[in-house]
């Protein structure tokens, strides 16, 4: 008679079929790669033709230019003949930055440990919320308060910088005037881009590894200990990449400078004195009389902002490309 055992090796039973096809899911990956993709690709073009448009129309405006575009200090296209640079653009823009940066990346960086090391969870919450809602106010609210409270008050600030700084020559004040100057647009930038520095740099300072903190705890480091030899270093390209990218806000901002800083084609080094411009004030206050040929002039230097934006963001990439680890490459 024949066994009618089964085979304890014998292979498990195929599993059921789900409803849908499995061509659907290849479908559906070929349909998201492509739109993927897609994006990539048209975000190159606008970009490209962005930089074609303005290269175009600043070539049209420098042929016709009788002094020098880097180096003038005067900005009159409309003249007999057409003069006009970016000098004092230039100096202006890179010299209201880095008074920012000087001013908002330690203080920043300072409440971004405070809120993920420090605080009390019923005080973080809070107060991340608040930082966040800052990056949220319009520009020209910021510029309207540093017209009517930041300008007045930084008087008496001026006076003691040049009394006690004045020897450093920066801060030596050789004109009267209001503070409408290079020295108020920078501390004006520093407050509008502290939120963004602020909010990158807690999220970074959140994502390092417990272990390595509960490690240094467990070996008798500080609070203060674990910050410099954990968070910090864990966080050092993620503090670089939010200063790039506030340093990115503060070179192209318009509205803000234009309402406090009191513009002329004049290079100082003496920030406490009134004066000054950015390539984003002088198109903002110039664009709207301008002729045809004093736009394609303004286009030229927004054309220079435009380069040096990309050179901003692209060193910031970088320095997240060198630490991958950091940066959630690997993940």
């Amino acid at each position: 008679m024949a066994s009618t055992t089964t085979p304890l090796d014998s292979p498990p039973a195929p599993p059921a079929p789900s409803g849908r096809p499995r061509s659907t899911g290849r479908v559906g990956d070929k349909i998201f790669i492509g739109l993927s993709r897609g994006s990539g690709i048209l975000l190159l073009v606008i970009m490209a033709s962005i930089a074609v448009f303005l290269s175009y129309r600043a070539v049209l405006a420098i042929s016709k230019d009788e002094g020098n575009f880097l180096t003038t200090l005067d900005w009159n296209p409309a003249g007999d003949p057409p003069v006009f640079g970016i000098a004092v653009l230039l100096f202006g823009t890179v010299v209201s930055s880095v008074i920012a940066m000087v001013i908002a990346v330690p203080v920043a960086v300072g409440i971004a440990l405070f809120i993920s090391h420090y605080a009390p969870r019923k005080l973080a919450a809070p107060l991340g919320y608040v930082i966040d809602l800052l990056a949220a106010v319009p520009s020209i609210v910021y510029g309207i308060w540093g017209a009517l409270v930041l300008v007045p008050y930084l008087e008496g600030l001026n006076l003691w910088l040049d009394q006690f700084f004045g020897w450093t020559y920066v801060f030596e004040k050789t004109e009267v005037g209001i503070a409408r100057s290079l020295f108020t647009v920078g501390i004006l930038l520093a407050i509008m881009i502290l939120p963004i520095v602020t909010s990158v740099s807690r999220e970074v300072f959140l994502q390092v590894p417990k272990t390595n903190e509960e490690a240094a705890l467990a070996l008798g480091a500080t609070r203060w200990e674990v910050v410099r030899l954990s968070v910090l270093p864990f966080g050092r390209s993620g503090i670089i990449s939010a200063s790039m990218l506030g340093l990115g806000r503060a070179l192209g901002e318009t509205m803000a400078v234009a309402t406090v800083l009191s513009p002329s084609f004049l290079i100082s080094l003496h920030v406490l004195n009134p004066g000054g411009g950015t390539f984003a004030q002088n198109i903002a206050a110039k664009f709207g009389e301008a002729d045809e040929f004093g736009r394609d002039a303004l286009i030229a230097s927004g054309l220079v902002l435009f380069v040096l934006t990309l050179l901003v963001n692209g060193a910031a990439r970088l320095i997240i490309a060198r630490r991958k680890e950091y940066s959630g490459a690997t993940a």
